[in-house]
């Protein structure tokens, strides 16, 4: 009998216990609230337009501001097809610029059309791909950190807390409507304009009527682990390096390379003449020969060149005057091929992209495959 009556008390126990638990985790509800903004949208009193800000830089000498600057614009692209890399633009009236942030997929958190508020105190105003010299230019101006290794005029803002500060998110306005070139004398002089001169520097913009100029630009490495500036780790595929089989084109037909394509490419022999060498620095062989990729082929594998993928320069006119258009090896429509009326000259495309500057030169940087329309 009190064997029994144990039994019932440890089963009533049992039973008031799991019903506790069951009311502990379930959830108590004491009214209605509304579901939270993704996250807090903010504004500040903006001190200069992009313009003004990029006309306090001069050439070489990147800029660590003191002042309580703060500038302002809107969205222009979005790295989800993968064009854009740990960077975003925003424009205004005067200019765009990039933002550097350390973080992929930011296209969760910096939608095209959002107003971007920009604290540039302690962050450096540098400048990418200027060059001197005869053959150089301007390059693109950019925010983001000063960078320690001095590769680079400026560095990725990368802790969380550093990017809130700094970056601050308002509100959602209307996408940005890109400004229509079709003419060369719209364009800037890439020699001397930034967005402190030329209101289309950074911004997003509709080249249209834009003629395949038989050309493509690519720049290998036989290992990118190793000094990238030595003439003895580089093959330039420009027009005037390994055009022997296919031109000036190298045989690419497409808007970048992935690593598949890269290695087709590659194994297929259609780079073998270009040689390894950089300006007047040259690979040599044990006779003082330039040593080609050719040269490199081993046992058909090409053993001693790295398989990467590679973002692609096609070459386009305007007038006469030349339009890269730059894409990476690791966007989603890189190994798409250019349609071929278009590489015969027949037909003319319009693109749509961020209209930037390198060593002297004007190219455009695309947000997705929607962006190329043939005409």
């Amino acid at each position: 009998m009190k064997t029994k009556s144990l039994i019932a008390l440890l089963a009533l126990a049992a039973l008031v216990s799991c019903q506790s638990l069951k009311e502990e985790f379930q959830p108590v509800v004491t009214g209605f609230y509304d579901y939270p903004s993704r996250y807090q949208r903010d504004s500040l009193p903006v001190t200069h337009t992009i313009a003004q800000l990029v006309a306090l830089y001069t050439p070489e000498k990147p800029l660590v501001i003191t002042d309580n600057i703060v500038i302002s614009g809107i969205v222009s692209t979005t790295d989800q097809p993968g064009n854009f890399y740990k960077s975003f633009f925003i424009q205004d009236k005067t200019g765009g610029i990039e933002i550097k942030v350390g973080k992929n997929s930011l296209y969760n958190d910096y939608l095209p059309g959002q107003r971007i508020y920009v604290r540039c105190q302690d962050l450096t105003l540098g400048m990418y791909g200027y060059k001197t010299g005869n053959y150089g230019g301007m390059g693109m101006a950019q925010i983001g950190f000063a960078d320690p290794t001095k590769t680079y005029e400026t560095s990725y803002l990368e802790a969380p807390m550093l990017i809130s500060d700094h970056i601050i998110r308002g509100n959602l306005e209307l996408p940005v409507v890109p400004s229509v070139v079709s003419k060369s004398s719209q364009l800037p002089n890439a020699k001397t304009d930034t967005q402190a001169t030329h209101p289309l520097v950074g911004k997003l913009v509709t080249f249209k009527g834009l003629k395949f100029a038989n050309e493509s630009f690519v720049l290998l490495y036989l290992d990118s682990t190793k000094d990238k500036k030595s003439g003895t780790n580089r093959v330039f595929l420009s027009d005037s390096n390994g055009t022997g089989k296919y031109g000036a084109t190298h045989g690419i037909t497409t808007w970048a390379m992935s690593e598949s394509k890269m290695k087709e490419h590659l194994l297929a022999g259609d780079w073998d003449d270009a040689e390894v060498a950089s300006g007047s620095e040259y690979l040599l062989d044990e006779h003082g020969n330039h040593v080609t990729l050719g040269d490199l082929k081993g046992d058909g594998t090409y053993p001693g060149v790295e398989k990467a993928a590679y973002s692609v320069s096609q070459y386009f006119t305007m007038d006469g005057t030349e339009i890269q258009i730059r894409t990476s090896g690791f966007c989603k429509f890189c190994d798409v091929e250019i349609d071929p009326e278009v590489l015969a000259g027949r037909k003319t495309i319009s693109v749509t992209g961020i209209l930037s500057l390198y060593q002297g030169s004007i190219q455009v940087t695309v947000n997705s495959l929607d962006d190329f329309v043939i005409e």
